[in-house]
């Protein structure tokens, strides 16, 4: 399990503002923005429902980002 932040909290930042980026341009963006931690996924990747605080989901396409959710 990943390790939980010392101060947990979300970045006031709007996952779907990612979509349609290139993937390393929307994970370059997300750490600048805040998010401790950004994961790139295949769009039907099967995946845990564990919910990680200041984590950003990107399902990649491509190369482009086709959604974007936290946790």
């Amino acid at each position: 399990m990943a390790p939980e932040p010392v101060n947990p909290q979300r970045p006031d930042d709007d996952p779907e503002t990612y979509v349609g980026l290139a993937a390393q341009e929307a994970e370059r963006r997300a750490r600048e923005r805040g998010w401790t931690s950004v994961r790139q996924l295949e769009p039907d990747a099967i995946i845990t429902m564990e919910y990680v605080v200041g984590r950003l989901n990107q399902a990649v396409k491509d190369g482009q980002v086709v959604r974007c959710w936290q946790g």
